[in-house]
């Protein structure tokens, strides 16, 4: 496995190689390839990995007995998933994790964690502790995007949120339009429809997942 792709990462921040070499060990560190659509993990699963994805990205999904999905987060390149599940391995996922696009992931087995030298654990869940609190972050600007009732109110938010990130009013988001529609929670035509009206009215422009605002 190649630790450059880590080296960068929030987990191991402050470890040199030969620690990252010794910790993946330690860890049980599995790296494993998905084809878009494929499932990671289905909710009802209990499990103790600590996800890192290398390539491509996932999604972390609500699917409902009726069909409905809901887009929780999209996880791109660079990015850590299932840290909360990882810490409670007894705790049945609620969510589905799935392939958005080919991607690569690494899993980290937490069960791992208690055969770690102490000084070196407490590292890691300093380190752990700022990806779990970015995270709750995420999930929070969530709830500000989906919280109004108007669908323009709903883009505007998110939007919003994207511009402040990037610190410019162009941009491009992680989302296309089905999977913008569902992380907003709304039907894919009506987000469509609301789209071209708010570019009718000059509010914005956009082409595929380009925006400019």
């Amino acid at each position: 496995m190649d630790i450059s792709v880590l080296r960068n990462s929030i987990l191991f921040k402050g470890f040199d190689d030969t620690e990252i070499s010794e910790l993946l060990k330690a860890l049980k560190a599995l790296e494993k390839k998905y084809n878009k659509g494929n499932v990671i993990f289905s909710s009802g699963e209990t499990i103790d990995n600590l996800c890192y994805v290398t390539a491509g990205s996932v999604t972390v999904e609500s699917n409902d007995m009726w069909g409905n999905r809901t887009i929780l987060n999209l996880v791109s390149k660079g990015q850590f998933f299932a840290e909360s599940y990882a810490l409670l391995p007894n705790e049945p996922m609620l969510v589905d994790v799935c392939a958005a696009e080919d991607c690569t992931v690494i899993f980290l087995s937490m069960r791992s964690l208690t055969n770690l030298d102490d000084k070196i654990r407490s590292r890691l869940l300093a380190n752990l502790l700022t990806i779990t609190t970015r995270k709750n972050l995420h999930l929070s600007s969530r709830s500000f995007h989906t919280a109004p009732r108007q669908v323009r109110r709903r883009i505007m938010a998110y939007l919003n949120t994207v511009s402040v990130q990037k610190h410019s009013r162009e941009f491009d988001i992680p989302f296309d339009r089905q999977q913008l529609a569902d992380y907003l929670n709304v039907e894919r035509s009506v987000l469509s429809n609301e789209l071209s009206k708010m570019q009718r009215d000059g509010l914005i422009r956009c082409r595929k997942n380009h925006f400019e605002i």
